[in-house]
């Protein structure tokens, strides 16, 4: 970690000089922000342990949004310049000119089937605001039990539904924040469980070929309990005992689960770029509170601004992971003057689970 610091020591001054800079205080902030970031053991190292995997609540908020970003293999926080920056880096909204709206419907593993619909509106001279709202569900199931195995004449239902609201701001020509607040729900039958939970996003632009430095914390809230009448009993205090009476109306008392909190930080730059074409190339890695960490790399090449074609590779470094390589094209449509149509499509290569593919919608206005 002295390496990293010495390199700091020379960079920031470099990104971040004085004369560009009108916030007081704003380059040493930026400066032990960087330090305590990059000095975090998740990044000296990547620790062969416990993965941790599914001891997290609402997995869900942890699928991936837009064809555009997984295309690039996921490596899109340091990106995030359109309305898929709701999920990536909220602190992106604010490098938008234009209202911007998107719908995204993908055939998830196991017949489940996952939604997005965001927007993200600039307020000239107060910053932008977005909404967001994600729906994971399935269709109706039979209910089966031990005696019953083919179904007790009862079917059942799950559904995953997290719906947020944020606000970015351009604190200077490189520097942005965002934040946004999320209230999440899951439902499995007659039970269900609430949370709340924020994200919190940076984005920085250096005066190093462009170069943008992303950094994002997910899902950072409290944890999340089901409740409902399934968890109704009727116990017996005292069953070895004459006359006790064996139907006194009891509550199962269930765990409670973190959130899946992500924290990730990113590189993204143009390799070149001429006004018909030009390759961006991008990198993030990542420390999950219930996995190991990772790194994602991705690539996008840009013709005449209406054909987009990408590649990545996710889970870099992950334990056990099942996911890798990336693909995904994207293709601009002007409607009228005013609108511009956006069609993007990725493939997501998932080992033995096959893959996963998504089309993307979104509105420029």
């Amino acid at each position: 970690m002295i390496f990293i610091k010495q390199i700091l020591h020379k960079a920031i001054p470099y990104w971040f000089p004085e004369k560009n800079c009108n916030l007081s205080g704003f380059k040493s902030l930026s400066y032990y922000f960087l330090i305590i970031i990059l000095s975090n053991p998740v990044f000296s190292q990547f620790a062969i342990n416990v993965s941790k995997v599914g001891t997290t609540s609402a997995p869900f908020l942890e699928i991936g949004v837009g064809s555009r970003a997984i295309g690039m293999g996921s490596a899109f926080v340091a990106v995030a310049d359109d309305a898929t920056a709701l999920y990536w880096n909220v602190a992106g909204l604010s490098r938008l000119t234009q209202n911007e709206m998107i719908f995204i419907h993908s055939e998830w593993l196991a017949d489940i089937k996952y939604d997005f619909v965001g927007g993200a509106f600039p307020l000239s001279g107060f910053g932008t605001i977005g909404i967001s709202i994600i729906y994971l569900s399935t269709d109706e199931m039979k209910v089966r039990t031990v005696d019953e195995p083919e179904g007790t004449g009862e079917r059942f239902s799950v559904g995953d539904i997290a719906m947020g609201i944020a606000f970015a701001k351009n604190l200077n020509d490189r520097f942005s924040i965002g934040f946004n607040a999320k209230y999440i729900q899951q439902k499995i039958w007659h039970m269900n469980a609430t949370g709340f939970a924020i994200d919190i996003g940076t984005l920085f632009t250096t005066q190093f070929a462009g170069m943008k430095i992303g950094m994002s914390i997910s899902n950072f809230g409290g944890k999340m309990q089901m409740f409902g009448k399934d968890t109704f009993v009727n116990y017996d205090l005292a069953p070895t005992q004459e006359g006790s009476n064996d139907r006194i109306p009891a509550n199962l008392k269930t765990d409670k689960f973190p959130l899946p909190l992500l924290f990730r930080v990113g590189l993204a730059m143009d390799v070149f770029k001429s006004e018909s074409n030009h390759l961006t190339i991008a990198m993030d890695a990542a420390h999950p509170n219930d996995n190991t960490e990772y790194m994602n790399f991705g690539m996008e090449y840009t013709i005449n601004n209406w054909l987009f074609l990408r590649s990545g590779y996710k889970n870099i470094f992950m334990l056990d992971s099942e996911e890798g390589l990336t693909l995904g094209a994207g293709l601009n449509y002007k409607i009228n003057r005013a609108v511009l149509m956006k069609i993007d499509y990725s493939y997501q290569d998932f080992g033995r689970l096959i893959n996963a593919q998504r089309l993307s919608l979104a509105l420029e206005f």
